[in-house]
C-alpha cells in the first residue's frame, strides 16, 4: 500500500465542500482522510470539524470504500480536544443541540458498514479521544496518548465519551481515567485495550492494513466489564469512587466527578440512557460557577502561551548551583532541545544533579534514547567553563546577597558580549543585586517554582535598569522550553511570594494563638486551596518561609507579624520540614494527613488567611507590580494552585465585592492589628 506522510499530505485534495478535512483514497480501496484544522497548528473538535466530517461520511455511505482511516495532518498531535470557544458561552438550549447534532455524527461513524481506523500520533485529548474511539480500531503510533482532561473544567466527557470508554475496557479503569483527568501514554493505552495496536510510524501501512482485511481484532471489553452491566455492581465501585473524589476535589466545589458518578452509577448498563444523561449534565455543569472559572483560568492559560515575542536567541543554558532548584532547571532545558552546563563548587550535587534529571526524564515518559540524548545535553562543568559560550546564565545559588556578589564578580571578565544574566532569587530585590551584576542592563530575574520540573510558572522580574529587549528574550525562552511567562516588575517578594508570604505568616500566628495545626489547615482546604498553609510551608522549607517573611517584613511598608519563638527554634534544629523530615508536621512516613471533616470551621480563621492575599494582590496592581488582574489570578493559580474553582484571588474579590471586603479587613485590623488595614487601591477596585 502506497500511504502518505503527514509531510506529504499537502498532496491530498480538501475533501470537497471541507475546508478542515483533506481526502485521497489509494488504489487498494483505503480512504484516507486527514484531520487538517484551518488556519491553526493545532486541531480541534469544533462544530465546523463534525459538520463537514458529516457531510463526508454522507458520500462514503454512497462510495463504500474498503476501509477509512483518520489520520491528523500536524506534525504534532492528533486533537487537543473540543473547541472551547465555541461552547463555553452557549445557553443551555444551545449546548444541548450543539451536543446531539456532535452525537450524531459519532454514531453516524461508528454504524458505518466497513472497517474505519484511527490512527493516533501524538496526543488525541477530549473530543480528539472520543472521535478516537468512534471509530473500530486505534492504532498507536509509539509515543501516542489519550485522555479526558474535562474535569479539570469541571466538565466530563460530551461526546460520547461516558458510554463508549467504559463500554470498551475496564469501567472502572475508564472511570479512572475520566475521573483524574490522567492521560494514557503509549504502553498504558495498549494494556488499557484502548490500542489494538502500537507500532512505529514505518510499520503504520502494515498495521491499517490489518486492521482493513479483519486481521487485527479489536478490544473486547471482557468478563470484568460484564459484572458491571448491574446497577448495585456499579453502586458499589461508585461508593468507593466517591470517597477518593472527595478527597482530591470536595463535591460542594468540584461536582463534575460526582455527576460523572452518578451517570454510569445510574446509566451504565444502558448505552442510549447513558449518552442522553451525558448530554444533560454535560450541559448543566457547563452552567456551573465551577466550570465557567476554570474555563476563564484555562483561557488565561492559553494566552500566556500565545503571548509572541520572537526568537529568544538563547541556545546555550549554564546554570550556576546544582542544589534541587538549579538541577531542575538544567534537567528541564536539556529535556527541551537546550545544551546546559551545571556548574557548582561541590561534586556531591553535580552527581546528585545527574540522578535529579533522571527522575525528571523518567516522569515526562522519556524513551531510553530520548533519556540519553537529554542526558549527553546535560554536562557538570564544576570549573564553569560553559560560562564563555552561555546565552543565559542562570544563577540559583542560596539565598545570601554576599555569595551571589561573589558569583557575579568571578562572571565579569567571561560572559559573552550579549550575554544574559539570570537570578532564580525568590525573596531578595533585584535593584539590590543589580549593583553587582557584570552588565546591569542585562541582569534579571528568572523565578521558577518548586519543583521547577513540573510547575509551570515562570516569574519573568525586571528592576528599572533592565533592558526591555533582555525581557522580551526571557520570556521567549520561558516559553519556548514550555513554559508560562508572567512579567513582573521588581518588587519585595515580586508577585507571587508578595500575595502568598502573609498567607504562610498568619497560618503561623493561628498557631501560636493555640490554634492545631489541624484546624489551620483545614480551613484553607475548606476554602478551597489544595494544601493547608502550614503545610505548604513544609514543603517549601521553613527556613525559606522564614527568610522570605524577613525580607518582606524588612522592605514593605505594610507590617508583616514577627516569626514565632518557635518557628525560630526549628529552624535553629533543622527542622526546616519535608526536606528534613521534620518540621510542622512529620514527613517520616510520607506525606501528613492534615485533613479532619469533624473540625469546625471558622469563618474568621478563613478570612485571616484568605483576605491579606486579596489584599497584598491589589497592591501589587497598585504598585504596578504587574499590570491586569487577569495576570494576577493566572499566576497565583499557575503558581500556587490557588481555589481554581474561585477563579483567582482578583476573580473572588470582585464576586465578593469590594465593599464588604475593605470592611472585613478593617474589622480584622481593630480586632488583630494593623496587618489587615486594608491596602489604598481598593478604592480603584470596582
Amino acid at each position: 500500500m502506497n500511504t502518505i506522510t503527514p509531510d506529504q499530505m499537502t498532496k491530498a485534495s480538501h475533501a470537497t465542500g471541507a475546508r478542515n478535512w483533506r481526502q485521497e483514497t489509494h488504489g487498494s480501496g483505503i480512504t484516507w482522510l486527514w484531520l487538517d484544522c484551518e488556519g491553526t497548528g493545532t486541531n480541534v473538535i469544533s462544530e465546523a470539524v463534525l459538520r463537514e466530517l458529516d457531510m463526508i461520511l454522507d458520500r462514503m455511505t454512497q462510495d463504500l470504500p474498503k476501509a477509512l482511516v483518520i489520520r491528523s495532518a500536524k506534525t504534532k498531535d492528533f486533537a487537543a480536544g473540543a473547541d472551547i470557544d465555541g461552547f463555553a458561552s452557549l445557553q443551555r438550549e444551545d449546548t444541548l443541540d450543539l451536543l446531539s447534532q456532535g452525537h450524531a455524527v459519532l454514531d453516524k461513524m461508528s454504524g458505518l458498514a466497513f472497517p474505519t481506523i484511527a490512527v493516533i500520533d501524538g496526543a488525541a485529548l477530549g473530543g480528539g479521544f472520543e472521535l478516537a474511539l468512534a471509530y473500530d480500531h486505534r492504532i498507536g503510533v509509539e509515543g501516542a496518548s489519550v485522555g479526558f482532561p474535562e474535569i479539570q473544567l469541571g466538565l466530563h466527557p460530551g461526546l460520547g465519551g461516558t458510554f463508549r470508554l467504559t463500554s470498551l475496557i475496564d469501567p472502572v479503569q475508564a472511570m479512572k481515567l475520566m475521573l483524574t483527568g490522567k492521560t494514557a501514554h503509549t504502553e498504558k493505552a495498549k494494556s488499557l485495550g484502548i490500542f489494538d495496536a502500537v507500532v512505529p510510524d514505518r510499520h503504520i501501512d502494515s498495521a491499517v492494513l490489518a486492521a482493513a482485511h479483519g486481521d487485527m481484532q479489536p478490544h473486547r471489553s471482557g468478563l470484568k466489564a460484564a459484572a458491571f452491566t448491574t446497577r448495585p455492581a456499579r453502586s458499589l465501585a461508585g461508593n468507593k469512587m466517591r470517597s477518593e473524589s472527595e478527597k482530591r476535589a470536595p463535591r460542594k466545589h468540584y461536582p463534575a466527578p460526582f455527576a460523572l458518578i452518578d451517570l454510569w452509577e445510574n446509566h451504565g448498563g444502558d448505552t442510549k440512557k447513558m449518552q442522553d444523561a451525558e448530554i444533560a449534565s454535560f450541559a448543566t455543569l457547563l452552567e456551573s460557577a465551577t466550570a465557567q472559572n476554570l474555563i476563564r483560568i484555562f483561557f488565561l492559560r492559553r494566552d500566556l502561551k500565545k503571548a509572541s515575542r520572537g526568537d529568544a536567541n538563547i541556545r546555550h543554558v549554564h546554570v550556576i548551583g546544582a542544589g534541587t532548584m538549579g538541577a531542575e532547571i538544567a534537567a528541564w532545558c536539556a529535556l527541551k532541545g537546550k545544551p546546559v552546563t551545571l556548574q557548582d563548587v561541590d561534586l556531591k550535587p553535580l552527581g546528585e544533579a545527574v540522578q535529579t534529571a533522571q527522575k525528571v526524564f523518567e516522569a515526562r515518559h522519556l524513551s531510553e534514547i530520548e533519556a540519553r540524548d537529554a542526558h549527553d545535553r546535560m554536562m557538570p562543568d564544576p570549573s564553569g567553563l560553559g560560562v564563555a559560550r552561555a546565552d543565559l546564565i542562570i544563577e540559583a545559588a542560596p539565598e545570601h546577597p554576599e555569595l551571589k556578589e561573589q558569583i557575579y564578580a568571578g562572571l565579569k571578565t567571561s560572559l559573552k558580549r550579549d550575554a544574559i544574566l539570570a537570578t532564580n532569587t525568590s525573596s531578595l530585590q533585584l535593584e539590590t543585586l543589580a549593583a553587582s551584576a557584570p552588565v546591569a542592563n542585562r541582569f534579571a530575574g528568572l523565578h521558577f517554582f518548586n519543583p521547577a520540573s513540573k510547575m509551570m510558572l515562570v516569574e519573568v522580574v525586571s528592576h528599572k535598569g533592565t533592558d526591555p529587549e533582555v525581557t522580551d528574550r526571557l520570556a521567549s525562552f520561558v516559553e519556548g522550553i514550555g513554559k508560562l511567562a508572567v512579567e513582573v516588575n521588581d518588587y519585595p517578594g515580586f508577585l507571587v511570594n508578595r500575595i502568598l508570604t502573609p498567607y504562610l505568616m498568619e497560618a503561623m500566628v493561628l498557631l501560636d494563638e493555640g490554634n492545631s495545626k489541624e484546624e489551620i489547615d483545614h480551613a484553607a482546604l475548606d476554602f478551597g486551596m489544595p494544601m493547608g498553609p502550614l503545610t505548604l510551608a513544609d514543603q517549601i522549607g521553613l527556613d525559606v518561609c522564614l527568610h522570605v517573611g524577613d525580607s518582606l517584613r524588612a522592605n514593605l511598608a505594610k507590617p508583616m507579624p514577627e516569626a514565632p519563638e518557635w518557628l525560630l527554634d526549628k529552624v535553629r534544629a533543622g527542622e526546616t520540614g519535608k526536606k528534613a523530615n521534620k518540621g510542622i508536621y512529620d514527613w517520616s512516613d510520607g506525606t501528613p494527613n492534615s485533613e479532619n471533616e469533624s473540625l469546625k470551621i471558622s469563618e474568621d480563621m478563613i478570612d485571616r488567611l484568605i483576605l491579606p492575599m486579596c489584599d497584598a494582590a491589589v497592591e501589587c496592581l497598585r504598585m504596578g507590580v504587574v499590570q491586569d488582574r487577569d495576570t494576577v489570578d493566572a499566576a497565583m493559580i499557575l503558581g500556587t494552585g490557588w481555589a481554581p474553582f474561585r477563579g483567582g484571588p482578583m476573580h473572588y474579590a470582585h464576586i465578593r465585592g469590594e465593599t464588604e471586603i475593605r470592611d472585613r479587613l478593617n474589622t480584622l485590623a481593630k480586632r488583630f492589628g494593623d496587618r489587615f488595614s486594608p491596602d489604598a487601591g481598593w478604592k480603584d477596585f470596582t
